[in-house]
């Protein structure tokens, strides 16, 4: 067993990239329900994070006292099964050790997502984005994505909507594709979109 002077820091640039939703087989599989419909984050690394599901993502680490939970998992297989991940991990030797993962929030280093082409992007980089129309004008903050099949879509909150206010009097809905999305500046933390404020 590994010492916990031994366990790697907690990722200065962890992100939440799926759940662990349940156990797989008798040889200690693991289903995880990843965040995205390419689950490629959860590929681009051996080295799995957990959190109980309860714990506050700014409280890393939580799960190291946690029975049954380990901090870590040093993932030994993993394969897409339809639009589940099934995985295996050093940890996790049967049945029983993989049930009491159930629930766990799966973090990787962002630092080991593959690079994405130019045109594309991850997810996790587009939340927080603020979006303003070709005029200038402000129209609210990327808070989610919504993955139709054929192309995502942001999920925009406008910046008037009451904290109070139901997602669909909240949010403007924009189709993530290049007919409406002129420009996304990372470094500059917006997305440019041909957009009306009336749409």
């Amino acid at each position: 067993m590994t010492a916990v002077d031994d366990m790697p820091a907690w990722p200065e640039d962890a992100v939440e990239v799926g759940r662990i939703i349940d156990a797989w087989g008798i040889k200690g599989g693991f289903k995880v329900q990843p965040f995205s419909a390419d689950p490629q984050a959860l590929f681009s690394s051996r080295r799995w994070f957990l959190q109980r599901a309860e714990t506050s993502a700014k409280r890393p680490g939580l799960a190291a006292a946690t029975p049954g939970v380990p901090p870590l998992l040093r993932i030994t297989q993993a394969r897409e099964q339809g639009e589940l991940v099934v995985a295996t991990a050093q940890e996790v030797p049967d049945r029983n050790a993989a049930e009491a993962l159930k629930g766990a929030r799966v973090f990787v280093a962002r630092s080991s997502f593959p690079s994405a082409d130019p045109d594309e992007f991850y997810w996790v980089d587009l939340i927080g984005l603020n979006v303003e129309n070709r005029d200038g004008t402000p129209l609210g903050v990327v808070e989610g994505l919504i993955d139709t099949g054929p192309h995502c879509v942001l999920r925009v909150r406008r910046p008037d909507a009451a904290a109070d206010a139901k997602p669909d009097e909240a949010e403007r809905l924009i189709p993530f594709v290049s007919a409406y999305v002129d420009q996304v500046d990372l470094p500059g933390r917006r997305i440019v979109v041909d957009w009306g404020l009336d749409y």
